[in-house]
């Protein structure tokens, strides 16, 4: 496989610097780095989103007629490993890697239309109603009722683990319209605003104490047949089209794990360990030895997939190997910082991880938000569909078994 970059390639890098070193502040880089998860603030999201948005590189994955970059695979992984060793924000994935991708894909023109730009400047901000009380990685299994009202649905039931439902004005979300036969045929795929009468937002604290998850109470809810995406019944060809890109339909994601591997080498470089440094244990290099074994194996998965995406191709289950993959080895990283910052890590400093703070930290800074990480990236083999549901899904279409 050749992956050297050619001339073309090594100018589009030099670009993609320059447009870092101009746009990327230290407060952005902050947010990113103090960042406990998958969601950075909404406030420094927004703020990045926008830049990106003003440079016409806000979706670097969608097609240029939609607003996108258009580019080609190869550009998109440049940028990916770009802004990752800048350390640069990552854009919230519901809108511009979700939601859009979904609606290009089997939305309507009307749809298109309305939504794609609005997610494009940011002016939408969208979040994801999925999983419900009992209902998450079975989610064929979901309840939310949907209830015919002329041209309305009247919804009741709720949604949980809805990650920043608090910032969100819109939602793509898997409604219950008919009970009869298999569960998968009952199911349609809905758009909804959610300043709309009768949806209720209730925080859930995670045990690092972020507040990033909902859950949302829908009490006789209306919501107009028209922001049916698809066909009413068939909403679960929609959702498995859109859990391809959530589960890893992107490009260059592990360029991200890459630099944490790095920080965490130089971090046990500095934290003091018998006579010496965390560094110098060789059982504990070994660990990192093996982390970055794996990451390449991850690294050779990601451009198989991407050659599949270059043709034309949906990621298709391969995505359902890169998210097992990807969140075991991004716990993995957690767990590793962790065990490097020993008596360090259990020490609970908010204050010291907030941007443009000055406040002291408690160890090496750069440890500030190892356990907060550490907790918060437990779910990262669970959202999206559990680790056991895609090895299932392995199972039947890469296995054949």
């Amino acid at each position: 496989m050749n992956i050297s970059f050619a001339a073309e390639y090594e100018s589009f890098r030099d670009e993609v610097r320059r447009f870092l070193d101009t746009n990327l502040t230290e407060q952005l880089r902050d947010a990113q780095r103090f960042c406990p998860g998958i969601f950075l603030d909404y406030e420094h999201n927004i703020e990045w989103h926008k830049i990106l948005h003003k440079q016409g590189w806000v979706a670097p994955s969608w097609p240029q007629e939609y607003g996108g970059t258009g580019w080609d695979l190869m550009r998109r992984y440049i940028w990916s490993i770009e802004k990752a060793e800048a350390g640069a924000p990552d854009t919230a994935p519901m809108g511009l890697a979700m939601c859009g991708p979904m609606l290009i894909g089997c939305g309507s023109a009307e749809q298109q239309q309305e939504y794609l730009p609005r997610i494009l400047s940011g002016e939408d901000y969208w979040c994801q109603g999925y999983s419900e009380p009992g209902s998450g990685s079975d989610l064929a299994s979901l309840k939310l009722k949907a209830t015919s009202d002329g041209d309305y649905y009247r919804l009741n039931g709720s949604k949980i683990w809805t990650s920043h439902a608090h910032y969100a004005n819109k939602m793509f979300i898997l409604v219950r319209t008919n009970d009869q036969g298999k569960p998968q045929e009952g199911i349609t795929f809905l758009l909804l605003d959610m300043d709309t009468p009768g949806i209720r937002v209730e925080p859930i604290l995670f045990a690092s104490g972020t507040h990033e998850v909902n859950q949302v109470f829908f009490d006789d809810a209306r919501v107009p047949k028209a922001n049916v995406v698809g066909e009413e019944h068939k909403g679960w060809q929609v959702a498995k089209y859109l859990l391809e890109f959530e589960r890893g339909g992107s490009t260059g994601g592990n360029a991200a794990r890459k630099v944490s591997l790095q920080r965490l080498r130089k971090l046990a470089a500095l934290i003091p360990q018998g006579e010496g440094y965390v560094a110098d244990d060789p059982d504990f290099v070994r660990k990192l030895d093996e982390t970055a074994v794996q990451l390449e194996a991850i690294q050779y998965t990601e451009f198989r997939m991407m050659a599949a995406l270059s043709k034309g191709d949906s990621p298709g289950p391969e995505s359902s190997v890169i998210k097992a993959l990807s969140a075991e080895i991004t716990q993995r990283i957690t767990e590793l910082t962790s065990e490097a910052m020993g008596q360090y890590a259990a020490v609970h400093q908010p204050g010291a991880r907030t941007v443009g703070t000055n406040a002291p930290t408690i160890g090496p800074e750069e440890g500030v938000v190892a356990f907060p990480r550490y907790f918060n990236l437990r779910a990262s083999s669970i959202a999206g569909g559990s680790n056991e549901v895609q090895r299932n899904i392995m199972a039947k279409l890469v296995l054949g078994l």
